[in-house]
């Protein structure tokens, strides 16, 4: 029997750190690592100890006779990443797996005073920043967050249908009670303290606050009532506190979603799914209700190229096709979507599509009866139609337009990063410049995850792009070129309550949880978030509140 690696991988590579024999690739120290949507486990090599699943952050890996429904077809998707393969040398000695020379390349000398770091962000680039700093160091960390709860994309960006990547949180809530931590939600950097103010109280400041606004399509009718972002649809249905519970209406039969990454299947499979189903999460309490009486039963997804040019991973494609009571149909519109398909290669996204319906959609038509998500590739929206609210989509249909009726149209096409008052920004990438993560022409200033790459990458390709920034911040300690804190550390969680709104302490979360868990018991649901600032920080500490949030 061998292991597989499944459709929540995060490839962050753990798995990879504790494998005896070497049978997960690519690695960290491989060129692929990175550009693959996940890793993979070799059934020639694997010898069955467990050692991957037991490390997995997200419970991604099992046994393959273990396996069962959609998950089943993981066993091949591993053993094909490796047909073309060239075998690994085979090792000198006795040892199965060949050892490298131990390294500690993010470390400080053993004589080292301990250093003082501010984290800018909760997510998993700015934990996983944390984590290398507190398990490599004795430094000291101040976990900053604009929002009174920590989580960030985990809890505001994983959809509520996908339990097992939330688990990556569990991994990283170890360290809001470390001993060498102090954590200050509810502050924001730029605007509650300064730039210059928060590098006046520590050695170094890494600013991982991600990107929290999205591209725009620049089409006429963009702004209609009934069409927004995907990133705030998100955010409604995971209770962001700055997304209202009422901004989303679900009263039309048609929703169209532009673009076909996984955030735009995300939203698909959550308009379509059978609400029962999803209240075995943590989705908010009032999308919930919305979508108990939502009258979506079609969801479009439009994509500008073909079939095997789709954004989406192949592990989130495949798990679409499984989705109960869901019909999948290609709208067959353009002959080159259908020959696209039908030559793919094996493994490729295009080939999943093989056995999905294809015809030719009537979209003057209302949607026929069921629930279905439509692929309609080689189609771009044109404008946004429709006086007081959204009631069709313009779209190109070869050397034609074509209008699809529609009461929603949601823009799916990728995130970008906003500026923080204070430090450079670049415009055009919507990133913060750097150099290996020092932010260019500052001391002691560094970024990690979206604000420094850009918006690519699923949450486990923040651990190595953590690693570089806080590599960088070390070399940059050992040469001297840090500006020790001008205030002792106490100082900082004086400056903070005294400009924060209501400042959540490591206590404050853990009473957030608390009473989320006890209200999801009071619903029969393992969690019901609270989805106001008010009620995530009066839950911190200690009150009850009256009315519904």
């Amino acid at each position: 029997m061998t292991y597989a690696i499944t459709q929540t991988c995060c490839s962050d590579a753990t798995c990879v750190a504790v494998c005896p024999v070497n049978c997960i690739h690519p690695t960290p120290e491989e060129r692929a690592f990175g550009s693959t949507e996940m890793l993979y486990v070799d059934p020639e090599t694997c010898i069955d100890c467990g050692a991957c699943a037991d490390a997995c952050p997200v419970d991604a890996i099992f046994p393959v006779d273990s396996l069962f429904g959609a998950q089943k077809e993981y066993a091949a998707i591993n053993a094909a990443y490796f047909a073309d393969r060239e075998p690994e040398p085979a090792p000198d000695g006795p040892n199965f797996h060949t050892w490298g020379e131990p390294t500690f390349v993010r470390s400080l000398p053993s004589d080292f005073a301990p250093i003082r770091v501010a984290v800018v962000g909760t997510g998993p680039a700015g934990m996983y920043a944390a984590e290398d700093l507190l398990l490599h160091t004795g430094a000291e960390v101040t976990l900053v967050d604009r929002l009174p709860v920590a989580g960030g994309l985990v809890r505001y960006g994983v959809a509520p249908d996908h339990p097992a990547t939330k688990k990556v949180g569990e991994t990283f809530a170890r360290f809001h009670s470390h001993p060498r931590v102090r954590m200050h939600l509810g502050v924001e950097i730029g605007k509650d303290i300064t730039v210059q103010e928060l590098a006046a109280h520590h050695d170094a400041v890494i600013y991982a606050v991600g990107a929290s606004t999205d591209r725009r399509l620049g089409i006429p009718g963009e702004d209609l009532p009934g069409s927004g972002s995907a990133t705030s649809f998100v955010s409604w249905y995971n209770a962001h506190p700055e997304v209202a519970p009422g901004s989303v209406r679900l009263a039309a039969e048609r929703v169209v979603v532009v673009g076909n990454g996984n955030v735009a299947l995300d939203v698909a499979r959550i308009l379509v799914t059978d609400p029962d189903t999803l209240a075995a999460t943590d989705i908010a309490d009032h999308a919930l209700a919305a979508l108990r009486g939502s009258k979506v039963r079609e969801v479009v997804l439009l994509g500008r190229r073909g079939p095997e040019d789709a954004a989406c991973t192949a592990s989130e494609l495949l798990a679409l096709k499984h989705l109960p009571g869901v019909a999948l149909v290609v709208d067959d519109h353009d002959p080159r979507t259908g020959a696209e398909i039908d030559a793919a290669a094996p493994g490729g996204k295009a080939a999943l599509l093989r056995d999905v319906e294809r015809r030719v959609v009537d979209w003057s038509q209302p949607p026929a009866p069921g629930r279905r998500i439509v692929f309609r590739f080689h189609s771009a929206p044109m404008e946004v139609l429709g006086e007081d609210r959204v009631t069709a989509v313009r779209v190109t249909a070869g050397p034609r337009e074509q209008d699809i009726a529609a009461g929603l149209m949601l823009r799916a096409i990728g995130y970008r990063g906003v500026a923080v008052p204070g430090l450079p920004f670049d415009e055009a990438s919507g990133t913060v410049p750097h150099e290996g993560g020092r932010v260019s022409g500052m001391t002691g200033a560094y970024v990690v995850g979206w604000i420094k790459r850009g918006p690519s990458g699923g949450i486990g390709a923040n651990r190595t792009c953590a690693a570089e920034t806080v590599k960088t911040l070390l070399a940059d300690a050992v040469a001297g070129t840090l500006t020790p804190p001008a205030h002792p550390s106490s100082a900082f969680r004086r400056l903070a309550r005294r400009r924060g709104r209501d400042v959540v302490d490591a206590r404050g979360l853990a009473a957030i949880d608390r009473a989320e868990v006890a209200r999801g018991r009071e619903h029969g649901r393992p969690r019901v978030k609270l989805g106001t600032v008010p009620a995530l920080v009066a839950a911190a500490k200690g009150r009850r509140r009256k009315t519904p949030s």
